[in-house]
């Protein structure tokens, strides 16, 4: 896209625009589930374990935390000025 005027866009140029914001959205959505799902398994582990859950829970924990990072859904003003 290289006019940066949303008033100078073609209808295609628009169209592939809106298209590609509202991929990144559904994407970013979709790894924040997967966050969530985690977090929710490792709830059930810390609870089920009790004083165990250190060591059991450890490998949900770390995949959790790796999810965390990238678990944030922007809005589609922060997409078009990247």
């Amino acid at each position: 896209m290289s006019n940066p005027n949303p008033l100078e866009l073609t209808a295609d140029e628009l169209r592939a625009k809106i298209s590609a914001r509202e991929e990144k959205i559904r994407e970013d959505w979709i790894r924040t589930m997967q966050a969530r799902i985690v977090r929710e398994e490792l709830q059930k582990c810390y609870k089920a374990e009790g004083v165990n859950h250190y060591q059991v829970c450890h490998d949900l924990a770390q995949t959790y935390n790796k999810l965390l990072k990238d678990a944030k859904v922007q809005g589609y003003r922060i997409i078009d000025e990247a």
